[in-house]
C-alpha cells in the first residue's frame, strides 16, 4: 500500500467496484450511494423491481451504473445481474454493500486494507457485533444457524455469514449460481470455498434504525428456501467434497508417510483407529461395489472416524480378492436362504449366476462384512496397544 494514495486511486490499481442491490429502500438509498461515491465512482446500482421512488432517486445519478430490472426476484437475482455488469465493466473485484442504511460506506477502507494485505485471493465478509442492542433476536438466531452448516459444509468457522456487506473476488466465485433469494448468499461462499478461495470476516460497524430500516427477509418462506440449499449442501459435502479433498491430500503423501502419520503418529485412540479399520473393512466387503469410496469417506466424516485408515482398508476388494469375497458371501448366505446355489472351487462363479441368486449372496457378503470388520477390529486394537506398549 502506497500511503500518497487515496483511497479512490487504491480502488482504480485494484479494479474494483461497489454494487447496491436495492428494492424499495428508498429512505436510505441516496444516503448509502452518497456515502459510496465519498470513496468512489465505480458504483453500480440494481434496482430489483423497485415500486417506490427508487427510480428517481437513481435519476439523479448519471455518473454511476444502473441497473432497472423489470420485476422483483430477489437479492440473488439482483447480485447475479450486478457481477455480470461489472464483469463487463472489466472489474476483478466488487464490494456489495445493502440499501437498508445498516451498513456504513465509510467502512469500503476496511475491506481494501484487507485485500491489499492478503497474500493470496480471498472473500471478505463484514462481520457484525450480532450482540450489540437492537439486533432482533430472529437476526441473531439465523446467522448462528448459518455459521453452523457454513462450517460444516467447509470446515471454516466464520462468526457471520450472513452479512451482505462483502468483498467478491470476480474471477473466482462459481460461473454459475442457482439460488435467487436470500440463500444466494450461502451458496456463493459456500462454492467459492469448495474452489479453493479463502473466506475471512473483518470487522465492520452496523446500525438497525427500525424506524429507517425496511426488511424484505420473510421469516418461513426464506428460511425454508435457506434450510433446502444447506441439506443440498451437505449431501453434496459428504458424497462429493469430502472425499475429493481427502483424494487430493492422499495423492501428496507416500505410502511410509501413510503409515508415519496416519497409522503411528496419529492422534487418535486405538480405539477410533480399530473402528476405523472396521468401517473400512465392513465397506469394502459390504455390497456396494461402485460407491465404496463415496460410502467410506462419508461414513468416516459423520462417524469422525480416521478417513485415511478407513479408505485403505475397504480396498479389501481389490480384483484379486473378489472372487474370494463374491465366493465366501455365496457360501454363507446359503446358510440362510432356502434353495441356496452350492458353489465349490471347480464351479466357475460368473456375476450371471450372481444376479441368479442376488439374495443369497446379499445376506451373505452383509454376514461376511459383519464378521471380517470385527475380526480386523478387534484384531487391529490388540496389535496397535501390544505396538504401543513395546514402544513405551
Amino acid at each position: 500500500m502506497n500511503p500518497n494514495q487515496s483511497i479512490s486511486e487504491r480502488i482504480e490499481k485494484l479494479q474494483l467496484c461497489v454494487i447496491i442491490p436495492t428494492y424499495n429502500n428508498h429512505k436510505t438509498l441516496r444516503r448509502v450511494i452518497d456515502g459510496v461515491l465519498n470513496h468512489t465512482q465505480n458504483c453500480i446500482v440494481v434496482n430489483d423491481g423497485s415500486t417506490d421512488s427508487t427510480k428517481e432517486i437513481l435519476s439523479f445519478y448519471p455518473q454511476i451504473a444502473i441497473l432497472n430490472l423489470p420485476k422483483n426476484k430477489g437479492k440473488g437475482n439482483a447480485l447475479r445481474e450486478g457481477f455480470k455488469k461489472a464483469k463487463d465493466l472489466k472489474y476483478q473485484y466488487a464490494i456489495t454493500i445493502d440499501s437498508d442504511g445498516q451498513h456504513y460506506p465509510d467502512d469500503i477502507p476496511v475491506f481494501i486494507d484487507h485485500l491489499e494485505k492478503a497474500e493470496k485471493e480471498v472473500l471478505l465478509i463484514g462481520n457484525r457485533n450480532m450482540d450489540q442492542e437492537g439486533i432482533p433476536k430472529k437476526s441473531s438466531f439465523g446467522n448462528k444457524f448459518s455459521n453452523f452448516w457454513f462450517w460444516f459444509e467447509t470446515g471454516i468457522t466464520l462468526e457471520d455469514t450472513q452479512s451482505g456487506y462483502r468483498l467478491y473476488p470476480l474471477r473466482f466465485i462459481p460461473k454459475r449460481l442457482y439460488t435467487n433469494k436470500f440463500e444466494f448468499e450461502i451458496e456463493v461462499i459456500v462454492r467459492t470455498v469448495w474452489n479453493g478461495v479463502e473466506v475471512k470476516n473483518i470487522p465492520i460497524n452496523i446500525l438497525y434504525d427500525p424506524n429507517e430500516r425496511v426488511s424484505h427477509f420473510r421469516p418461513f418462506k426464506d428460511f425454508t428456501r435457506i434450510s433446502i440449499l444447506n441439506t443440498i449442501l451437505v449431501i453434496i459435502t459428504l458424497l462429493y467434497i469430502k472425499p475429493r479433498d481427502f483424494f487430493r491430500s492422499l495423492k501428496k503423501k507416500s505410502f511410509r508417510d501413510f503409515i508415519r502419520e496416519d497409522v503411528l503418529a496419529s492422534s487418535d485412540s486405538n480405539l477410533k483407529k480399530a473402528l476405523s479399520i472396521a468401517l473400512g473393512v465392513f465397506v469394502g466387503i459390504a455390497p456396494v461395489w461402485g460407491f465404496q469410496t463415496l460410502a467410506v469417506i462419508s461414513l468416516a466424516v459423520v462417524l469422525r472416524l480416521n478417513k485415511a485408515l478407513a479408505f485403505a482398508f475397504s480396498n479389501i476388494s481389490i480384483p484379486p480378492m473378489i472372487p474370494f469375497i463374491v465366493w465366501g458371501s455365496l457360501e454363507i448366505g446359503s446358510l440362510f436362504v432356502s434353495n441356496p446355489i452350492v458353489f465349490n472351487w471347480d464351479t466357475s462363479i460368473n456375476f450371471q449366476e450372481v444376479k441368479i441368486h442376488l439374495f443369497q449372496y446379499l445376506v451373505g457378503s452383509f454376514v461376511l462384512a459383519t464378521v471380517m470388520a470385527i475380526l480386523f477390529g478387534v484384531g487391529s486394537y490388540l496389535v496397535l496397544s501390544l505396538s504401543k506398549s513395546s514402544r513405551r
